[in-house]
């Protein structure tokens, strides 16, 4: 059973960098052929697909999103991560990290398991 958790701060103030963590049990972000996607939910509004790290390492970023956005990982803590700078009260949302087993962007039904979503709020 694959369990997803999203932590980092709940409040994060325009201009700075918004940095989340997504820890996995249950099995390795470096296994064959998984991708690990970022995906947020602004309120009134439909999910939005960030970026992903596949297995290998590579990194794909929405294009509206790219210039802002960075997706690493940390193998040995079973970790990714997700930095989006510059924010702005646009990018209040609930955040997901979740994993599907193949680049399906867009498509949610693609993605097996979910962690439970963390609210991020962009204020001064």
């Amino acid at each position: 059973q694959v369990q997803l958790q999203e932590s980092g701060p709940g409040l994060v103030k325009p201009s700075q960098t918004l940095s989340l963590t997504c820890t996995v049990s249950g099995g390795s972000i470096t296994t064959k052929y998984f991708y690990w996607s970022w995906i947020r939910q602004p309120p009134g509004k439909g999910r939005e697909w960030i970026g992903y790290i596949a297995y290998s390492g590579i990194t794909y970023y929405s294009p509206s999103l790219k210039s802002r956005t960075s997706i690493s990982r940390d193998t040995s803590k079973n970790q990714f991560t997700l930095q989006l700078s510059s924010v702005t009260p646009e990018d209040t949302a609930v955040y997901y990290c979740a994993r599907a087993k193949g680049p399906y962007y867009t498509d949610y039904d693609q993605y097996d398991y979910w962690g439970q979503g963390t609210q991020v709020t962009v204020s001064s």
